[in-house]
């Protein structure tokens, strides 16, 4: 194991209980991490010249920045030189999952060819400096005098050459609350303004997606690709770490650094799911006089399948396991004798059982319009008969806003008809037992299986209005859900050709339909009926053949 030129000082210099740590150079530094730099280098596929001026530079200034600290007191990372192997090794694994995405898909392929090495050059940032912030809230670095670094101004390798130090100590703030945004303000020491202007060249959202998340800033207008890769590198490397140091050092706390994701996914959930819309019919969640409920385990259960489709690390299944995380960060409150909550919505047959948000606002905030509270208490006494259904505050889809014409919404699911058949209403009638649910294969594009299953989830009773209706050869998708999620309709239908789930209406004629959908006239595509569990395929029209 490399001890990071933490030798220990005489037992006359310093207390044996805090050795403190050598204030060596950076290049002592990074030859410890030779290995890693290696990988990196291959893994960025450029010149010596080219990757010494836009990664080693980078790398050479985040270690002056975070020298020998460790990430963590007693967890993950907590070893001398844990945040500058947390920083590379995330930045390592998001910089290899761009290899899998296109980042400019809207674009030509003259204007992604410039713009792809942008991309890649700031993910490798974004995942090297995701945990910046730590800089600024979670240590207070002193020298053998007692004077403080001052995080803010400058890197600590410079301050401690400054002063001429040999050696530095730390001491842990108690209860520090991570506050990612100030990763913002150390970012200057780590990335000069000419890389920014760089990245910057010929677009207008290679930086904002940048700053969004190392500032752990959600962008509601467009998917952050960028962010995803570093939030699953993230996981992934903590998970890693965790799984060596059980082995090798104890038993650390394993799902400590999970509770950011689960607020996160909440928060996702919240903003852009119809079945989250507060005080709907069979809704999750409930906004009343006492306070915001989420119905539990099933709000558990959404969190996780979400969690899943970006394959992070280490989340965990049980619903019980997410609580007494998010118990234990403060998002939920406690009742005086049981961590969860019984209330009766309006409308309710019997009692639920909840979660209870320790502030509306975990939630709440940016949503417009904002939700209304029920004028009533939701929280259920003992003997309290269940309340008649009330009228319903007014409340919106939140679904993201993007440019272009957004999806009308129809209120429930109707027989339709295309342009010369009639699907009678039994014919393509769902199983009442069974749950609609899109069954793509695994070679399909991720992001258009997320955005397939989240439209044709809609066709189940209570969540929410449907997004897709049945026609005569299939499940018409407005085009329009591709372009809310920030997918090209042309790369989206692409990979439904190639996946055999793409139906052409008229056989040689277009692959797309215009149809009314909630009295207008809107442009879709016909999915397959095979890869939709819950329908009866024999109900529909077979395609007309293509004439040879």
């Amino acid at each position: 194991m490399r001890n990071h030129g933490c030798k220990p000082p005489p037992a006359s210099s310093y207390p044996a209980s805090d050795p403190g740590f050598t204030a060596v150079s950076v290049d002592d530094l990074l030859a410890g991490e030779a290995d890693l730099m290696a990988r990196i280098k291959l893994c960025y596929g450029a010149d010596r010249e080219s990757f010494e001026r836009d990664v080693l530079t980078l790398v050479r200034r985040y270690a002056a920045c975070v020298h020998l600290l460790p990430a963590t007191a007693d967890n993950y990372f907590s070893k001398p030189g844990g945040l500058l192997r947390l920083g590379l090794e995330t930045a390592f694994f998001s910089l290899q999952g761009t290899d899998a995405h296109i980042f400019s898909g809207r674009m030509s392929i003259s204007a992604r060819r410039q713009l792809e090495p942008r991309w890649r050059h700031a993910t490798f940032i974004a995942g090297l400096c995701c945990e910046l912030h730590r800089l600024m809230s979670h240590f207070i670095v002193t020298d053998a005098t007692g004077e403080a670094w001052p995080a803010f101004l400058l890197p600590l390798a410079d301050w401690l050459a400054s002063r001429g130090a040999e050696r530095y100590f730390l001491r842990w703030r108690p209860q520090a609350v991570e506050t990612r945004g100030l990763g913002l303000f150390a970012l200057p020491q780590v990335v000069l303004p000419a890389v920014m202007a760089d990245l910057s060249e010929g677009n207008t959202v290679i930086v904002p997606h940048l700053l969004a998340s190392i500032g752990g800033i959600p962008v509601y207008r467009d998917h952050n690709i960028l962010d995803e890769l570093v939030r699953r590198s993230l996981a992934l490397v903590i998970d890693r770490n965790l799984v060596a140091s059980a082995d090798r050092y104890g038993s650390p706390q394993f799902g400590s650094h999970l509770e950011r994701y689960l607020v996160d996914a909440l928060r996702r959930l919240a903003s852009g799911n119809s079945a989250w819309v507060p005080n709907r019919e069979k809704s999750r969640l409930w906004f009343g006089e006492d306070g915001l409920f989420l119905v539990w385990p099933g709000g558990a259960e959404d969190v996780y399948e979400l969690l899943e489709k970006d394959q992070l690390a280490g989340i965990p299944k049980a619903a019980e396991t997410m609580l007494e995380l998010l118990l234990a960060a403060g998002v939920f409150e406690v009742t005086p004798t049981r961590s969860t909550w019984s209330i009766l919505p309006p409308g309710a047959k019997a009692p639920l059982e909840a979660v209870k948000l320790a502030s509306p606002a975990v939630l709440l905030t940016g949503i417009e319009p904002p939700p209304i509270a029920l004028p009533q208490t939701l929280e259920c006494k003992a003997g309290q008969a269940p309340v008649s259904a009330a009228p319903q505050p007014p409340v919106s889809e939140p679904s993201p806003v993007t440019s272009g014409t957004q999806l009308p919404l129809i209120p429930s699911l109707v027989p339709v008809e295309s342009e010369d058949h009639i699907v009678p209403e039994e014919s393509a009638s769902m199983d009442p037992v069974a749950t609609v649910a899109f069954q793509a294969p695994m070679r399909l594009s991720p992001a258009v299986r997320d955005v397939l299953a989240d439209a044709v989830r809609t066709l189940n009773d209570g969540l929410g209005p449907p997004k897709v209706c049945p026609v005569a050869h299939g499940i018409f998708v407005p085009l329009d859900e591709f372009v809310r999620r920030g997918i090209q309709p042309s790369l989206a239908m692409r990979a439904l050709v190639e996946t055999n789930l793409l139906v052409k209406p008229q056989g040689n004629g277009p692959p797309t339909l215009t149809r009314e959908f909630n009295g207008t006239p809107t442009l879709g595509i016909v999915l397959d009926p095979r890869c939709v569990g819950g329908l009866e395929p024999a109900g529909f029209a077979p395609p007309e053949p293509e004439a040879t």
